[in-house]
């Protein structure tokens, strides 16, 4: 259900800038795979609650980073949620 620290550098150097995991577009995308995982895991284990909760916490964590993210660096924004397959 975790992403590998493999992964993570993976994500980091791709969207990161500065090569630094704080970075808002890094954050967004380390989040974004952490949700994929632990979708897939909720669609075979469907009365598993609290990870339903996390999933939703993790989700509006993500959801105000874009928020910031969309305001402060409009054209960045739509390159990253086409990059990650976003629909927002």
């Amino acid at each position: 259900m975790s992403i590998t620290s493999e992964k993570t550098v993976e994500l980091v150097t791709k969207y990161g800038r500065d090569g630094g995991v704080g970075s808002t577009p890094a954050q967004i995308a380390i989040l974004t795979e952490r949700i994929n995982n632990l979708t897939e895991h909720l669609r075979s284990k469907r009365k598993d609650f609290s990870t339903r909760r996390g999933l939703l916490k993790l989700i509006g964590r993500r959801k105000r980073l874009q928020v910031y993210y969309q305001k402060n660096h409009p054209t960045a924004y739509s390159q990253l949620i086409k990059d990650l397959g976003l629909r927002r």
